[in-house]
């Protein structure tokens, strides 16, 4: 059956993961998928991970079951990968010292009220120093007589960034330099003005500044930085900004976050492991299990408040709460935020809500248009499958017109309205039951029973039930029929077709299937045993005769010595699951019987468990048993109601 196993996580979008994490958590169908998915969240290629199991994936059965895998991966460090970064990092650094400016030293001289002060500020990359005789002119053209040359020289010397005493000035404070404060009417900026001192007026220091903002309510916002560099050298009469305000930040609405694609005209092709593009597998459908986390609802924010530059608090709206979008067949999770899916099926947006469909209508053919259709649920479709395409569900699958040289595979009934024709290529399988008009150059396989009105013409067809073909032109002609309890029809063979018709009955098919690719398997090992046994023995013969091999033959010697006990384990092991097969086709308690309600031609072929028979007159309304290890015919026996119910589990439209 089709692993749907692939299907569970066929979300076509992640989240967003920091690829700045060294750690993280991935999963997938195989460990192959896992590791690839590591890859893309860490943004590396496959050989530099490391992972571990966290735990191990289980393939399940028909779907159920099923166990994904789930690693935990980070970098491999390697020492090709510490040079790479150390490289890296002086490739970084280098750059960020290419990029420094250069910058020449600056000296500043402030007259305050208790003194002359000077600050030398050193050079930046390649810049020049400040020279003795720069400073000196400075001290000059402020008035500055009374200093000491011996002091100048050591500031200048060290150039520690920090203002130093250096003499005495004549002070008239009429000239001092003065500070006027502008805020915006908004009061989310904040300017001063600052006037240029006169002679022996005073300059005014950083703290000044701060002291008259906080005396005009300028409380918030100050950018003391900028302050201090205006400080060191004004801008005059021009108005600067000091203080700016923080706007209110409103929260943002709660949103939902989605684990899967919700534009559903999107269409996802997938590049095969040739290289090549399959334009059948358009990925359209969207497969969730019950269980899987579908989307989660992140809560509001709530907003941060503003302040003006006098700290008057601007207020915000907090984050506007939305309601989760809860449709059919989906619940919210134990923490109250994320959707979760009530069962396997397909996750829709329909009305603003997520829903899981289990039904999947395909509105007319399965084309190119429609791609190949898998799903986690039951498919019905209007039309008919086209050749080369493929149909698979976990539930049923229902066509209302024909299936051509297509795949149709489903765990549960499958029912075509109009027919299959095979092209002696078309493979149908379900689960359980199989519901057509006619079977024509097809291979059929259902866990149940195949129920056919009009015929089944060159096909071969396995049931673990029955097989039954009812109807005013329900003849078997052709193929091979196998079933565990009957096979009833019409008519069986034709009188004018040479083909071949067998019909088997009283076993399993898929067992006795097994049971010959068993047989077939321990005659090759059997043969290819005995030639080894011959080898052996020329080999020790020569031994025995030189006393030694060389060591060329002693190796391969000892290599066909290793293969003979491989092979005999390998011999015993077919052994034992033949048994165990034969014991199963043993026990089955089972009436096998073959039925024609109108006539059997000559050249059928009758098989009862170990009995067989050709038939080589026409019979009339006859049904082939087994009694006393012969094939006999008897009276014609009806089928059972179960076949004439309709098909168990049906969903119709």
């Amino acid at each position: 059956m089709v692993d749907f196993i692939q299907l569970q996580h066929a979300m076509k979008e992640r989240l967003e993961r920091d690829r700045m994490i060294h750690t993280i958590e991935a999963e997938g169908a195989t460990l192959e998928e896992a590791v690839a998915e590591a890859a893309t969240l860490l943004n590396l290629p496959v050989r530099r991970l490391e992972y571990e199991v966290t735990v191990r994936g289980f393939s399940g059965f028909m779907g159920s079951g099923a166990k994904n895998w789930k690693i935990r991966a980070y970098e491999r460090v390697t020492e090709q990968t510490i040079e790479e970064e150390q490289e890296a990092a002086a490739e970084e650094a280098a750059a960020a010292a290419k990029a420094m400016l250069d910058k020449d030293g600056e000296a500043y001289v402030h007259l305050l009220n208790d003194g002359a002060y000077l600050k030398v500020i050193p050079p930046e990359g390649k810049g020049r120093r400040v020279v003795e005789s720069q400073v000196v002119q400075l001290v000059a053209a402020r008035g500055i007589s009374d200093y000491d040359e011996n002091q100048i020289a050591g500031i200048v010397r060290e150039a520690a960034g920090a203002y130093v005493r250096i003499g005495d000035f004549n002070r008239m404070p009429t000239n001092n330099s003065t500070v006027t404060v502008d805020i915006t009417a908004d009061e989310m900026k904040a300017y001063i003005t600052v006037t240029p001192p006169g002679t022996g007026g005073c300059d005014m220091p950083v703290e000044t500044y701060l002291s008259f903002l906080r005396n005009n309510k300028v409380v918030f916002g100050v950018d003391e930085a900028a302050l201090i560099r205006f400080a060191d050298r004004p801008a005059y009469n021009e108005a600067f900004q000091v203080a700016e305000g923080t706007r209110p930040q409103n929260g943002r609405d709660s949103y939902i976050q989605y684990n899967f694609e919700t534009d559903q005209s999107k269409v996802k092709l997938r590049e095969g492991s040739n290289g090549r593009v399959d334009f059948k597998d358009l990925n359209i459908i969207q497969n969730v299990v019950e269980g899987q986390p579908l989307a989660v609802l992140v809560p509001a924010e709530n907003g941060t408040v503003g302040r003006t530059v006098t700290g008057k608090v601007i207020p915000a709206k907090n984050g506007r709460e939305i309601a989760m979008p809860l449709g059919k067949n989906v619940h919210a999770g134990d923490d109250g935020v994320s959707i979760i899916a009530d069962m396997n099926g397909q996750v829709i947006i329909s009305g603003g809500k997520i829903n899981v469909e289990p039904v999947y209508t395909v509105q007319g053919n399965v084309n190119l248009k429609t791609g190949n259709i898998i799903f986690l649920g039951t498919v019905i479709i209007t039309g008919n499958v086209e050749d080369g395409f493929s149909v698979k569900a976990a539930g049923n699958i229902e066509v209302d017109g024909t299936v051509e040289k297509a795949e149709l595979d489903a765990e549960g009934d499958i029912i075509v309205h109009q027919g299959i024709t095979g092209k002696s290529n078309g493979l149908v399988r379900a689960g359980r039951s199989i519901w057509a008009r006619f079977i024509e150059n097809a291979q059929v396989e259902a866990g149940s029973m195949v129920v056919v009105s009009d015929g089944i013409i060159n096909s071969q067809v396995d049931a673990f039930k029955r097989i039954i073909c009812q109807g005013k032109r329900a003849h078997i002609v052709g193929g091979r029929l196998r079933a565990t309890e009957e096979i009833n029809a019409k008519s069986l063979g034709s009188p004018t077709s040479g083909t071949e018709t067998i019909c088997e009955v009283g076993f399993d098919p898929k067992s006795k299937a097994q049971l010959d690719a068993l047989a077939t398997q321990k005659a090759a090992m059997e043969k290819q045993l005995e030639e080894i046994q011959l080898n052996v023995q020329t080999l020790i013969n020569i031994k025995k005769q030189r006393k030694s091999l060389p060591e060329d033959k002693e190796a391969y010697l000892s290599e066909l010595m290793d293969k003979r006990q491989e092979l005999s384990g390998d011999l015993q092991k077919n052994r034992e699951e033949t048994e165990k097969i034969q014991g199963f086709l043993n026990n089955l308690k089972t009436r096998g019987r073959i039925s024609a309600s109108s006539k059997v031609y000559p050249g059928v072929k009758i098989l009862i468990r170990d009995a067989k028979e050709d038939v080589r007159n026409e019979y009339r309304a006859v049904t082939f048993i087994l009694e006393n290890g012969l094939v006999r015919v008897t009276k014609y026996e009806e089928p059972d109601e179960e076949a004439k119910k309709g098909p168990d589990g049906y969903i119709a439209n």
